[in-house]
């Protein structure tokens, strides 16, 4: 298949209807030329209301995260957003339900063969750093994201952006102090040399 005819059939994919209960509304965002990929969970209500990837809270502290402002965060010839899952799981007992793991089995793979110009993937929350670092990663999230110097420069482990996560970053400043000021840094040298 095509670049293009993939992503057509991505955001048509119905694979998990069944599932969905607001249905299907795959929200993605890819191009060939990105440069730097970010790997989420699945879009929680909101973003399934709106179509827009971390068009929430959570995406609000993700850029300040990054040092990017909206404009650069949704543009797809440089940042490409890949959630794990692609649609809205629903809610469960203690927040969003885990992103539906058909997405990741049926779509994964081909969509990233189209990301040859990746030099830096976020992976958010541990779905992500379980598909992307497999066996690389720790016993916990916390410790995955405090070895984050393992998978440097290629990739990052982080934690969910999410407000829910206000105590871990609380009780985990080191993150804010030693990780993020590093990833600003080459975030911005990675979309300098994009510049025309």
């Amino acid at each position: 298949m095509t670049f293009e005819s993939t992503i057509a059939a991505a955001r048509a994919c119905t694979i998990c209807k069944a599932h969905l209960p607001l249905g299907p509304r795959p929200v993605f965002q890819i191009a060939q030329t990105a440069r730097i990929l970010i790997v989420g969970q699945a879009p929680g209500r909101r973003v399934h209301e709106t179509g827009i990837p971390f068009n929430d809270p959570s995406g609000e502290r993700l850029r300040s995260w990054m040092g990017i402002d909206r404009n650069i965060f949704y543009d797809s010839s440089r940042v490409a957003l890949l959630p794990m899952g692609f649609c809205y799981p629903g809610t469960g007992t203690s927040g969003d339900l885990p992103p539906r793991p058909e997405c990741a089995q049926h779509w994964r793979q081909p969509l990233l063969e189209f990301l040859p110009h990746i030099a830096l993937t976020l992976v958010i929350g541990q779905y992500a750093h379980a598909w992307h670092l497999g066996t690389r990663q720790k016993d916990s999230l916390t410790d995955t994201v405090k070895n984050w110097k393992e998978y440097w420069p290629e990739t990052i482990a982080l934690p969910h952006p999410s407000p829910r996560n206000n105590i871990w970053l609380k009780r985990n400043p080191w993150f804010g102090e030693e990780v993020l000021p590093v990833l600003k840094d080459r975030v911005a040298r990675l979309l300098e040399r994009d510049r025309p």
